[in-house]
């Protein structure tokens, strides 16, 4: 049994990770500051007696004894990143200096969820660890991009002066029960048009590609890293590809929707290509996605059916 602290655990990967660790018979502390976490994602968790719920902004200090440490805090759709930029980096810069000092001082290990943003608009595909990415440090996505890069870099130099037990996860998208309806990304976005046979938005011409991981097999990762002896970054996705509008009409087939597909301008820097490579994570980890897309895709029209 360890004590692990869950920044963001009330958001859509943390409260499934918050369960996850919880019914393995782990005391939890999960932190959220509720800007797009939600207690209904936890509300389920509240009343164990090994699971402690805290509201608390990672910008500010935060005091515990704790073996492990989990730092997701940081809105991660750019709907809500997007919102407030000055907020979204503060979080991601502030936050992991708070949380590596925590680290630090009770010889915690710390897992920091970077993102595959930190590619940017790549030019090598599909990406690999030693990829050092092509990012607009001025462009509207930047806050997020540039925040959780220099995350990354906190990290490596906390760990080379002063010894701390790092992890580090490049999450690519993810998805699954718990998204929030409004959060803007593709599938949340999609499966809510089509649920309501409203026209499915597609950006651009809808030939960019993404590759999508369902949340339990992100989970899976996320504690197999945690728990190894790797401390350099690890691409965690699933690297079946799909073009956006291909994914557009896999959805309006299994929802058995009437939604027609329209086609709207592709917003600044978003990334034409995007798929993981996985080697790192089979070879270290043991670790690649076991859920079909269908499947998972199924599994989420089904939570959201049940939430509009």
């Amino acid at each position: 049994m360890k004590r692990i602290l869950i920044t963001g655990g009330a958001g859509f990967i943390g409260s499934h990770l918050s369960e996850r660790l919880l019914n393995e018979g782990n005391d939890i502390i999960c932190l959220d500051n509720f800007f797009t976490g939600s207690k209904d994602n936890i509300r389920h968790l509240i009343g164990n007696n090994r699971f402690e719920l805290v509201r608390h902004d990672v910008i500010v200090e935060y005091l515990a004894e704790v073996d492990q440490i989990y730092n997701l805090a940081c809105p991660a759709s750019p709907v809500h990143y997007q919102y407030n930029p000055i907020k979204t980096i503060k979080t991601s810069v502030m936050g992991i200096i708070n949380m590596l000092g925590l680290a630090k001082r009770c010889k915690a290990r710390i897992l920091q969820a970077s993102t595959s943003e930190i590619y940017g608009n790549p030019q090598i595909h599909p990406q690999v660890e030693e990829y050092w990415g092509n990012v607009n440090p001025i462009g509207i996505r930047s806050c997020y991009d540039e925040g959780k890069r220099c995350a990354e870099t906190l990290m490596m130099d906390y760990h080379r002066q002063n010894n701390v037990d790092i992890r580090i996860a490049r999450i690519f998208n993810t998805y699954g029960p718990r998204m929030a309806l409004n959060d803007g990304r593709v599938v949340s976005n999609f499966i809510v048009q089509a649920l309501r046979n409203e026209p499915i938005t597609v950006y651009g011409t809808g030939n960019q590609t993404r590759a999508f991981c369902y949340v339990d097999d992100l989970v899976d990762g996320l504690i197999k890293l945690m728990n190894s002896d790797y401390d350099s970054p690890v691409n965690l996705g699933n690297p079946g590809e799909r073009t956006i509008l291909e994914f557009a009409k896999l959805i309006i087939e299994l929802t058995n929707s009437k939604s027609e597909i329209i086609f709207k301008e592709l917003p600044q820097d978003d990334p034409v290509q995007r798929e993981p490579n996985i080697t790192v994570a089979k070879k270290v980890l043991n670790w690649e996605p076991k859920v079909s897309v269908v499947d998972g895709i199924s599994r989420t029209i089904k939570y959201f059916k049940s939430i509009i």
